[in-house]
Protein backbone atom coordinates (compact mmCIF):
# COMPACT_ATOMS: atom_id res chain seq x y z
CA UNK A 1 0.00 0.00 0.00
CA UNK A 2 2.70 2.56 0.29
CA UNK A 3 2.75 3.57 -3.27
CA UNK A 4 -0.57 5.10 -2.34
CA UNK A 5 1.61 7.35 -0.47
CA UNK A 6 4.04 8.72 -3.55
CA UNK A 7 2.95 10.12 -6.42
CA UNK A 8 3.69 8.75 -9.92
CA UNK A 9 5.01 11.95 -11.93
CA UNK A 10 5.48 15.29 -10.94
CA UNK A 11 3.43 18.19 -12.32
CA UNK A 12 6.86 19.76 -13.86
CA UNK A 13 7.23 16.59 -15.33
CA UNK A 14 4.02 15.70 -16.87
CA UNK A 15 5.05 17.16 -20.88
CA UNK A 16 8.26 15.37 -20.82
CA UNK A 17 6.59 12.46 -19.48
CA UNK A 18 3.99 12.63 -22.42
CA UNK A 19 6.66 13.12 -25.36
CA UNK A 20 8.64 10.36 -24.04
CA UNK A 21 5.12 7.74 -23.42
CA UNK A 22 4.60 8.29 -27.13
CA UNK A 23 7.71 6.50 -28.30
CA UNK A 24 6.15 3.07 -26.29
CA UNK A 25 3.53 3.81 -28.67
CA UNK A 26 5.70 4.32 -31.91
CA UNK A 27 8.07 1.08 -31.24
CA UNK A 28 5.27 -0.85 -30.61
CA UNK A 29 3.88 -0.16 -34.07
CA UNK A 30 6.77 -2.12 -36.10
CA UNK A 31 6.97 -4.59 -33.38
CA UNK A 32 3.83 -6.22 -34.31
CA UNK A 33 3.96 -5.58 -37.65
CA UNK A 34 6.58 -7.99 -38.13
CA UNK A 35 3.88 -10.61 -36.80
CA UNK A 36 2.16 -9.63 -40.07
CA UNK A 37 5.09 -9.66 -41.86
CA UNK A 38 6.12 -13.20 -41.24
CA UNK A 39 2.80 -14.28 -42.39
CA UNK A 40 3.66 -12.19 -45.53
CA UNK A 41 6.84 -12.74 -46.58
CA UNK A 42 6.00 -16.48 -46.47
CA UNK A 43 3.83 -15.64 -49.20
CA UNK A 44 5.46 -13.41 -51.36
CA UNK A 45 9.07 -14.89 -51.16
CA UNK A 46 7.72 -18.51 -50.79
CA UNK A 47 9.91 -19.03 -47.00
CA UNK A 48 9.74 -22.05 -45.03
CA UNK A 49 8.44 -21.31 -41.26
CA UNK A 50 11.71 -21.50 -40.16
CA UNK A 51 13.14 -18.93 -42.71
CA UNK A 52 10.48 -16.82 -42.06
CA UNK A 53 11.94 -16.81 -38.17
CA UNK A 54 14.86 -15.11 -40.11
CA UNK A 55 12.54 -11.62 -39.66
CA UNK A 56 12.36 -11.71 -35.96
CA UNK A 57 15.88 -12.48 -35.81
CA UNK A 58 17.22 -9.42 -38.36
CA UNK A 59 15.10 -7.96 -36.19
CA UNK A 60 16.18 -8.05 -32.45
CA UNK A 61 20.10 -8.73 -33.77
CA UNK A 62 19.62 -5.11 -34.10
CA UNK A 63 18.44 -4.33 -30.28
CA UNK A 64 21.25 -6.85 -29.38
CA UNK A 65 23.85 -4.93 -31.31
CA UNK A 66 22.48 -1.17 -30.22
CA UNK A 67 21.31 -1.23 -26.50
CA UNK A 68 24.59 -0.67 -24.98
CA UNK A 69 26.47 1.68 -27.77
CA UNK A 70 23.01 3.64 -26.96
CA UNK A 71 23.57 3.48 -23.51
CA UNK A 72 27.48 4.82 -23.92
CA UNK A 73 25.94 7.69 -26.07
CA UNK A 74 23.39 8.78 -23.62
CA UNK A 75 25.91 8.39 -20.80
CA UNK A 76 28.41 11.27 -22.74
CA UNK A 77 25.59 13.10 -23.74
CA UNK A 78 21.98 12.79 -22.38
CA UNK A 79 18.68 10.80 -22.54
CA UNK A 80 17.63 13.51 -25.20
CA UNK A 81 20.59 12.84 -27.41
CA UNK A 82 19.92 8.59 -27.64
CA UNK A 83 15.97 9.79 -28.18
CA UNK A 84 16.45 11.78 -31.33
CA UNK A 85 19.12 9.28 -32.50
CA UNK A 86 16.84 6.19 -32.05
CA UNK A 87 13.70 8.10 -33.94
CA UNK A 88 16.20 8.94 -37.07
CA UNK A 89 17.50 5.35 -36.94
CA UNK A 90 13.43 4.49 -36.80
CA UNK A 91 13.13 6.49 -39.95
CA UNK A 92 15.60 5.58 -41.90
CA UNK A 93 14.97 1.79 -41.77
CA UNK A 94 11.15 2.29 -42.16
CA UNK A 95 12.13 4.46 -45.52
CA UNK A 96 14.07 1.55 -46.36
CA UNK A 97 11.29 -0.89 -47.28
CA UNK A 98 10.44 1.53 -50.18
CA UNK A 99 13.98 0.29 -51.70
CA UNK A 100 14.07 -3.03 -50.88
CA UNK A 101 10.81 -3.68 -52.48
CA UNK A 102 11.59 -2.26 -55.57
CA UNK A 103 14.68 -4.90 -55.38
CA UNK A 104 12.08 -7.90 -54.63
CA UNK A 105 15.04 -8.86 -51.63
CA UNK A 106 14.27 -10.65 -48.72
CA UNK A 107 17.93 -10.29 -47.53
CA UNK A 108 17.45 -6.37 -48.14
CA UNK A 109 14.08 -6.46 -46.06
CA UNK A 110 16.27 -8.32 -43.19
CA UNK A 111 18.57 -5.10 -43.23
CA UNK A 112 15.74 -2.50 -42.75
CA UNK A 113 14.37 -4.75 -40.36
CA UNK A 114 18.08 -4.40 -38.54
CA UNK A 115 18.04 -0.62 -38.92
CA UNK A 116 14.74 -0.08 -37.61
CA UNK A 117 15.61 -2.20 -34.54
CA UNK A 118 18.96 -0.57 -34.53
CA UNK A 119 16.57 2.55 -33.94
CA UNK A 120 14.52 0.87 -31.44
CA UNK A 121 17.26 0.09 -29.40
CA UNK A 122 17.71 3.93 -28.66
CA UNK A 123 14.23 4.63 -27.88
CA UNK A 124 13.94 1.57 -25.58
CA UNK A 125 17.22 1.84 -23.57
CA UNK A 126 16.54 5.77 -23.30
CA UNK A 127 12.74 5.93 -22.88
CA UNK A 128 12.11 2.46 -20.43
CA UNK A 129 15.30 4.03 -18.05
CA UNK A 130 14.07 7.52 -18.49
CA UNK A 131 10.66 6.89 -17.51
CA UNK A 132 12.13 4.76 -14.55
CA UNK A 133 13.92 7.06 -12.87
CA UNK A 134 11.80 10.37 -13.64
CA UNK A 135 10.44 10.67 -10.26
CA UNK A 136 9.99 8.98 -6.84
CA UNK A 137 11.46 5.53 -6.73
CA UNK A 138 8.70 3.58 -4.61
CA UNK A 139 6.49 4.21 -7.52
CA UNK A 140 9.25 3.15 -10.63
CA UNK A 141 7.03 0.09 -11.38
CA UNK A 142 4.11 1.64 -11.28
CA UNK A 143 5.90 4.46 -13.61
CA UNK A 144 6.98 2.56 -15.98
CA UNK A 145 3.42 0.00 -15.88
CA UNK A 146 1.60 3.29 -17.27
CA UNK A 147 3.90 4.28 -19.44
CA UNK A 148 4.09 1.22 -21.14
CA UNK A 149 0.50 0.83 -21.08
CA UNK A 150 0.78 2.78 -24.54
CA UNK A 151 2.72 0.26 -25.83
CA UNK A 152 -0.03 -2.48 -26.86
CA UNK A 153 -2.01 0.58 -28.36
CA UNK A 154 0.85 0.98 -31.01
CA UNK A 155 1.27 -3.17 -30.96
CA UNK A 156 -2.77 -3.26 -31.91
CA UNK A 157 -2.67 -0.31 -34.37
CA UNK A 158 0.97 -2.30 -36.06
CA UNK A 159 -1.60 -5.74 -36.27
CA UNK A 160 -4.28 -3.90 -37.76
CA UNK A 161 -2.12 -1.46 -40.04
CA UNK A 162 -0.54 -4.95 -41.19
CA UNK A 163 -3.68 -6.84 -41.42
CA UNK A 164 -5.80 -3.92 -43.84
CA UNK A 165 -3.11 -3.16 -45.83
CA UNK A 166 -0.15 -5.33 -46.23
CA UNK A 167 -2.49 -8.98 -45.89
CA UNK A 168 -4.41 -9.14 -49.18
CA UNK A 169 -6.71 -12.13 -48.06
CA UNK A 170 -5.38 -14.06 -51.40
CA UNK A 171 -4.29 -17.40 -50.43
CA UNK A 172 -3.79 -19.42 -53.50
CA UNK A 173 -4.19 -23.32 -53.45
CA UNK A 174 -1.13 -25.51 -54.90
CA UNK A 175 -3.32 -25.78 -57.74
CA UNK A 176 -4.31 -22.09 -58.73
CA UNK A 177 0.18 -21.53 -57.94
CA UNK A 178 0.45 -23.82 -61.03
CA UNK A 179 -2.19 -22.50 -63.22
CA UNK A 180 -0.81 -18.91 -62.54
CA UNK A 181 2.71 -20.34 -63.05
CA UNK A 182 1.61 -21.99 -66.71
CA UNK A 183 -0.46 -18.16 -67.37
CA UNK A 184 3.02 -16.59 -66.56
CA UNK A 185 0.94 -14.23 -63.93
CA UNK A 186 2.22 -16.04 -60.58
CA UNK A 187 5.68 -13.53 -60.41
CA UNK A 188 3.23 -10.36 -60.98
CA UNK A 189 1.42 -11.88 -58.28
CA UNK A 190 4.29 -12.42 -55.70
CA UNK A 191 5.52 -8.54 -56.83
CA UNK A 192 2.07 -7.13 -55.67
CA UNK A 193 2.10 -9.05 -52.56
CA UNK A 194 5.84 -7.57 -52.05
CA UNK A 195 4.58 -4.05 -52.88
CA UNK A 196 1.45 -4.31 -50.46
CA UNK A 197 4.58 -3.21 -47.43
CA UNK A 198 6.16 -0.31 -48.70
CA UNK A 199 2.87 2.55 -48.17
CA UNK A 200 2.34 2.02 -44.41
CA UNK A 201 6.23 1.94 -43.78
CA UNK A 202 7.19 5.47 -45.59
CA UNK A 203 3.94 6.65 -43.31
CA UNK A 204 5.54 5.34 -40.10
CA UNK A 205 8.74 6.97 -41.44
CA UNK A 206 6.97 10.52 -42.12
CA UNK A 207 6.08 9.94 -38.59
CA UNK A 208 9.10 9.04 -36.59
CA UNK A 209 11.10 11.76 -38.46
CA UNK A 210 8.36 14.84 -37.51
CA UNK A 211 8.46 13.15 -33.98
CA UNK A 212 12.44 13.83 -33.61
CA UNK A 213 12.24 17.10 -34.84
CA UNK A 214 9.82 17.78 -31.80
CA UNK A 215 11.97 15.96 -29.42
CA UNK A 216 14.83 17.79 -30.85
CA UNK A 217 13.45 21.07 -29.74
CA UNK A 218 11.72 20.63 -26.51
CA UNK A 219 13.91 21.07 -23.51
CA UNK A 220 13.90 17.44 -21.40
CA UNK A 221 14.66 17.14 -17.74
CA UNK A 222 18.29 15.63 -16.39
CA UNK A 223 16.61 13.09 -13.78
CA UNK A 224 18.73 12.17 -11.10
CA UNK A 225 21.15 9.48 -12.67
CA UNK A 226 22.87 11.86 -14.94
CA UNK A 227 24.48 13.96 -12.35
CA UNK A 228 26.52 12.98 -9.01
CA UNK A 229 26.04 14.14 -5.72
CA UNK A 230 28.05 17.17 -6.64
CA UNK A 231 26.00 18.09 -10.07
CA UNK A 232 28.64 16.66 -11.94
CA UNK A 233 27.94 13.96 -15.27
CA UNK A 234 27.73 10.78 -13.46
CA UNK A 235 29.22 8.10 -15.78
CA UNK A 236 28.71 5.19 -13.67
CA UNK A 237 30.93 2.04 -14.20
CA UNK A 238 29.94 -1.33 -16.31
CA UNK A 239 31.71 -3.86 -13.85
CA UNK A 240 29.83 -2.24 -10.75
CA UNK A 241 26.72 -4.41 -12.44
CA UNK A 242 27.98 -7.26 -11.53
CA UNK A 243 27.35 -6.92 -7.47
CA UNK A 244 23.86 -6.75 -8.18
CA UNK A 245 22.07 -10.04 -8.70
CA UNK A 246 18.88 -8.84 -9.28
CA UNK A 247 20.11 -7.28 -12.11
CA UNK A 248 21.65 -10.15 -13.47
CA UNK A 249 18.94 -12.17 -13.28
CA UNK A 250 16.65 -9.68 -14.42
CA UNK A 251 18.52 -9.57 -17.63
CA UNK A 252 18.28 -13.25 -17.88
CA UNK A 253 14.29 -13.46 -17.00
CA UNK A 254 13.94 -10.67 -19.67
CA UNK A 255 16.05 -12.84 -22.40
CA UNK A 256 13.13 -15.74 -21.46
CA UNK A 257 10.15 -12.81 -21.73
CA UNK A 258 11.21 -11.29 -24.87
CA UNK A 259 11.77 -14.86 -26.53
CA UNK A 260 7.77 -16.25 -25.05
CA UNK A 261 6.58 -13.01 -26.28
CA UNK A 262 7.45 -12.67 -29.92
CA UNK A 263 7.69 -16.36 -30.39
CA UNK A 264 3.88 -16.29 -29.47
CA UNK A 265 2.96 -13.97 -31.72
CA UNK A 266 4.99 -14.29 -34.69
CA UNK A 267 3.52 -17.72 -34.78
CA UNK A 268 0.03 -16.51 -33.56
CA UNK A 269 -1.31 -16.74 -36.79
CA UNK A 270 0.24 -20.18 -38.15
CA UNK A 271 -0.93 -21.69 -34.90
CA UNK A 272 -4.78 -20.01 -35.80
CA UNK A 273 -4.63 -21.66 -39.24
CA UNK A 274 -2.89 -24.90 -38.35
CA UNK A 275 -5.68 -26.07 -35.83
CA UNK A 276 -8.78 -24.27 -36.62
CA UNK A 277 -8.73 -23.76 -40.08
CA UNK A 278 -9.00 -19.90 -40.33
CA UNK A 279 -8.12 -17.76 -42.58
CA UNK A 280 -5.16 -15.15 -42.65
CA UNK A 281 -7.86 -12.63 -41.73
CA UNK A 282 -9.43 -14.06 -39.32
CA UNK A 283 -6.35 -14.93 -38.06
CA UNK A 284 -4.97 -11.30 -38.26
CA UNK A 285 -7.73 -9.91 -36.41
CA UNK A 286 -7.54 -12.51 -33.65
CA UNK A 287 -3.84 -11.53 -33.70
CA UNK A 288 -5.31 -7.78 -32.79
CA UNK A 289 -7.69 -9.09 -30.26
CA UNK A 290 -5.12 -10.88 -28.34
CA UNK A 291 -2.87 -7.60 -28.35
CA UNK A 292 -6.35 -5.86 -26.92
CA UNK A 293 -5.90 -8.33 -24.20
CA UNK A 294 -2.17 -7.07 -23.44
CA UNK A 295 -3.60 -3.56 -23.23
CA UNK A 296 -6.24 -4.25 -20.68
CA UNK A 297 -4.02 -5.98 -18.61
CA UNK A 298 -1.21 -3.48 -18.94
CA UNK A 299 -3.50 -1.14 -17.17
CA UNK A 300 -5.28 -3.18 -14.62
CA UNK A 301 -1.64 -4.21 -13.57
CA UNK A 302 -0.31 -0.72 -13.28
CA UNK A 303 -3.87 -0.23 -11.10
CA UNK A 304 -3.00 -3.86 -8.82
CA UNK A 305 0.05 -2.87 -7.88
CA UNK A 306 -1.04 -0.07 -5.80
CA UNK A 307 -2.46 -3.18 -3.96
CA UNK A 308 -0.09 -6.30 -4.37
CA UNK A 309 3.82 -5.92 -4.58
CA UNK A 310 5.06 -6.10 -8.25
CA UNK A 311 7.14 -8.66 -8.23
CA UNK A 312 4.40 -11.35 -6.63
CA UNK A 313 1.68 -10.10 -8.92
CA UNK A 314 4.09 -10.91 -11.98
CA UNK A 315 4.47 -14.35 -10.22
CA UNK A 316 1.14 -15.09 -9.87
CA UNK A 317 0.69 -13.97 -14.03
CA UNK A 318 3.38 -16.25 -15.17
CA UNK A 319 2.38 -19.11 -13.44
CA UNK A 320 -0.86 -18.40 -14.97
CA UNK A 321 0.71 -18.69 -18.22
CA UNK A 322 2.67 -21.65 -17.53
CA UNK A 323 -0.71 -23.42 -16.98
CA UNK A 324 -2.41 -21.59 -20.39
CA UNK A 325 0.56 -22.87 -22.34
CA UNK A 326 0.11 -26.25 -21.15
CA UNK A 327 -3.42 -26.17 -22.65
CA UNK A 328 -2.18 -24.76 -26.07
CA UNK A 329 0.51 -27.74 -26.15
CA UNK A 330 -1.97 -30.35 -25.16
CA UNK A 331 -4.79 -29.56 -26.53
CA UNK A 332 -4.18 -27.86 -30.14
CA UNK A 333 -7.62 -26.37 -31.55
CA UNK A 334 -10.06 -23.82 -30.40
CA UNK A 335 -9.43 -24.93 -26.65
CA UNK A 336 -5.45 -24.56 -27.03
CA UNK A 337 -6.19 -21.56 -29.46
CA UNK A 338 -8.05 -19.84 -27.02
CA UNK A 339 -5.82 -20.63 -24.12
CA UNK A 340 -2.64 -18.62 -26.58
CA UNK A 341 -4.67 -15.64 -26.53
CA UNK A 342 -5.46 -15.26 -22.73
CA UNK A 343 -1.41 -15.67 -22.67
CA UNK A 344 -1.16 -11.51 -23.63
CA UNK A 345 -3.27 -11.13 -20.46
CA UNK A 346 -1.18 -12.44 -18.11
CA UNK A 347 2.22 -11.46 -20.10
CA UNK A 348 1.15 -7.50 -19.99
CA UNK A 349 3.28 -6.69 -16.67
CA UNK A 350 6.46 -8.51 -17.38
CA UNK A 351 8.60 -6.28 -19.39
CA UNK A 352 8.11 -3.23 -17.65
CA UNK A 353 7.97 -4.91 -14.46
CA UNK A 354 11.25 -6.71 -14.94
CA UNK A 355 12.91 -3.55 -16.47
CA UNK A 356 11.78 -1.56 -12.92
CA UNK A 357 13.24 -4.66 -11.13
CA UNK A 358 16.32 -4.96 -12.66
CA UNK A 359 17.26 -1.40 -12.35
CA UNK A 360 16.30 -0.38 -8.92
CA UNK A 361 19.01 0.88 -6.90
CA UNK A 362 21.66 0.72 -9.82
CA UNK A 363 21.74 4.55 -9.62
CA UNK A 364 24.48 5.96 -12.14
CA UNK A 365 24.67 2.89 -13.40
CA UNK A 366 21.37 3.04 -14.10
CA UNK A 367 21.45 3.80 -18.52
CA UNK A 368 24.28 0.65 -18.45
CA UNK A 369 21.79 -1.29 -16.74
CA UNK A 370 18.70 -0.59 -18.33
CA UNK A 371 20.84 -0.98 -22.26
CA UNK A 372 21.97 -4.54 -20.69
CA UNK A 373 18.36 -5.36 -20.05
CA UNK A 374 17.09 -4.23 -23.51
CA UNK A 375 20.08 -6.20 -24.99
CA UNK A 376 17.92 -9.28 -23.78
CA UNK A 377 15.57 -8.67 -25.96
CA UNK A 378 17.96 -10.47 -28.43
CA UNK A 379 15.82 -13.26 -26.50
CA UNK A 380 13.04 -12.75 -29.79
CA UNK A 381 15.94 -13.43 -32.29
CA UNK A 382 16.77 -16.56 -30.32
CA UNK A 383 13.78 -18.42 -29.59
CA UNK A 384 11.87 -17.84 -33.37
CA UNK A 385 13.69 -19.45 -35.29
CA UNK A 386 14.28 -22.36 -32.42
CA UNK A 387 10.16 -22.21 -32.34
CA UNK A 388 9.81 -21.98 -36.38
CA UNK A 389 11.78 -25.07 -36.16
CA UNK A 390 9.94 -27.16 -34.22
CA UNK A 391 6.60 -25.60 -35.69
CA UNK A 392 7.92 -27.45 -39.18
CA UNK A 393 6.42 -31.08 -37.53
CA UNK A 394 4.18 -29.23 -34.95
CA UNK A 395 2.98 -25.57 -33.72
CA UNK A 396 1.62 -27.45 -30.38
CA UNK A 397 5.21 -28.70 -30.13
CA UNK A 398 6.71 -25.09 -30.30
CA UNK A 399 4.89 -23.78 -27.52
CA UNK A 400 6.88 -25.82 -24.98
CA UNK A 401 9.74 -23.01 -25.93
CA UNK A 402 7.47 -20.00 -24.28
CA UNK A 403 6.32 -22.78 -21.31
CA UNK A 404 9.96 -23.11 -19.86
CA UNK A 405 10.37 -19.32 -20.41
CA UNK A 406 6.77 -18.81 -18.23
CA UNK A 407 8.66 -21.21 -15.30
CA UNK A 408 12.02 -19.21 -15.12
CA UNK A 409 9.97 -15.60 -14.83
CA UNK A 410 8.10 -17.03 -11.92
CA UNK A 411 11.42 -18.03 -10.23
CA UNK A 412 12.40 -14.88 -10.50
CA UNK A 413 9.54 -13.45 -9.42
CA UNK A 414 9.33 -15.14 -6.38
CA UNK A 415 12.57 -15.83 -5.60
CA UNK A 416 15.47 -13.46 -7.24
CA UNK A 417 14.02 -10.09 -7.71
CA UNK A 418 14.88 -8.65 -4.48
CA UNK A 419 18.15 -6.00 -4.65
CA UNK A 420 20.43 -8.66 -2.66
CA UNK A 421 22.22 -6.87 0.72
CA UNK A 422 25.26 -6.43 -0.92
CA UNK A 423 24.06 -4.31 -3.62
CA UNK A 424 22.18 -1.84 -0.81
CA UNK A 425 25.20 -1.34 0.74
CA UNK A 426 26.63 -0.15 -2.26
Amino acid sequence: MSGERHSIIRREHLLPFILVTALFFFWGVPNNLNDVLIKQFMKSFELSRLEAGLVQSAFYMGYFLLSLPAALLMRRFSYKAGLVAGLLLFSLGTFLFYPAALAAQFGFFLFALFVIASGLAFLETGANSFISVLGDQATSERRLNLAQAFNPIGAIAGVLIGTFFILSGVELSDAEILQRQAAGTYEAYLRHETMRVVTPYLVISAVTFIWALILLFTRLPHPGDETDDGGAPARGRFRDLFRYRHFLLGVLAQFFYVGAQVGTWSFFIQYAQDYTGATEKFAGYLLAGTLGMFLVGRFLAAYAMRLVPPARLMGVFALANVLLVAVSVTFPGWAGLWAVFLTSFFMSLMFPTIFALGVKGLGVNTKIGGSLIIMAIVGGAVFTPVMGALAESSMALAMLVPLVSYLFISLYSFLWSRPSWSADRG
